[in-house]
């Protein structure tokens, strides 16, 4: 398991991460989702040692991650980590031999991603000759050549096509059923919401939160209801019912605690035919907004 404990960063006056903490298990996809500045590459950097943190500690199965462990990380910065003249192949055997690799060994590995992730035909190319899409591409090679024990992933899905999407997701999720605990941030939170089982939302350098996609839905806590015909104001009126908004005959309500949602269910029936009473499972983009607004509400001076 990948141990995210406590971290904390202060750049000059600004506090970009604040006791940052949070778990990778092994097997696992987690998106990593923020907005700019939030704090997700500081994050990753930390993990890789590229930066060093304030406070906090980085963990790999209980140990703390030193040089030996990151050799086994493989990671995929946001920005092109890449000598743009040199020719792909060459590039992508020389990377996995600075993680040990036989020439042998970096050789197959490398034959064998660029045609998983289809750059086989580009290997002779020099990196600056290719799309932004195929860039991307060799970047994910080159965090895959050395079988690494952990993936951590800055926007890997960036500048890609449909196509190199899906492909992309296939092999993430294979290296995670391979028990491969997967970090990746991401702004594409429809796919984030697809293909993770665990997503960690972190704004102004802390996370605020942190689960499954369902028991992230499930904090919301409103109730969906759609009455046809009923009586204007029917819901303000009814004990122990906040509207939070109302569109035609379908009413977003937050029940006050004690509340029996079937006295209320009973309430819209005596408004007119009901024809949806559930519980709201706001989508992932809705409760991102909502999170995020909260945390900054929460940072604002009084």
């Amino acid at each position: 398991m990948l141990d995210i404990d406590g971290v904390s960063k202060r750049f000059g006056d600004r506090q970009a991460l604040d006791g940052v903490t949070f778990s990778v298990r092994p097997g696992e996809l987690f998106g990593f989702v923020g907005g700019n500045g939030a704090g997700k590459t500081t994050t990753m950097r930390i993990v890789l040692g590229v930066l060093a943190a304030d406070a906090g500690e980085v963990r790999w199965n209980g140990k703390p991650v030193d040089a030996e462990l990151r050799r086994r990380i493989g990671y995929m910065p946001e920005e092109r980590g890449l000598y743009p003249k040199m020719k792909v192949g060459s590039q992508l055997r020389y990377l996995a031999r600075l993680h040990g690799l036989s020439a042998a060994q970096a050789r197959a590995s490398i034959e064998h991603w660029t045609e998983r992730l289809g750059i086989a035909a580009r290997t002779g190319d020099e990196v600056q000759k290719l799309s932004l899409g195929n860039q991307q591409r060799v970047q994910l090679c080159a965090a895959l050549a050395h079988d690494p024990e952990v993936l951590v992933l800055d926007e890997p899905f960036s500048g890609l096509d449909p196509t190199a999407v899906e492909v992309m997701s296939g092999v993430l999720r294979e290296k995670a059923d391979a028990g491969v605990p997967v970090i990746f941030s991401s702004h594409q939170l429809e796919l984030v919401e697809r293909l993770c089982d665990r997503i960690g939302i972190i704004a102004t350098g802390r996370m605020v939160a942190t689960g499954s996609v369902e028991e992230l839905r499930a904090r919301d806590g409103s109730t969906v209801v759609d009455v046809h015909g009923p009586p204007s104001g029917w819901a303000e009126t009814t004990t122990g019912v906040d509207v939070l908004e109302s569109n035609g005959t379908r009413t977003r309500i937050k029940l006050a605690d004690g509340t029996d949602d079937q006295d209320v269910l009973r309430a819209a029936l005596a408004a007119g035919p009901v024809h949806e009473f559930r519980r709201w499972r706001p989508p992932l983009t809705e409760l991102y907004r909502d999170v995020v607004q909260d945390a900054h509400t929460e940072e604002a001076p009084a």
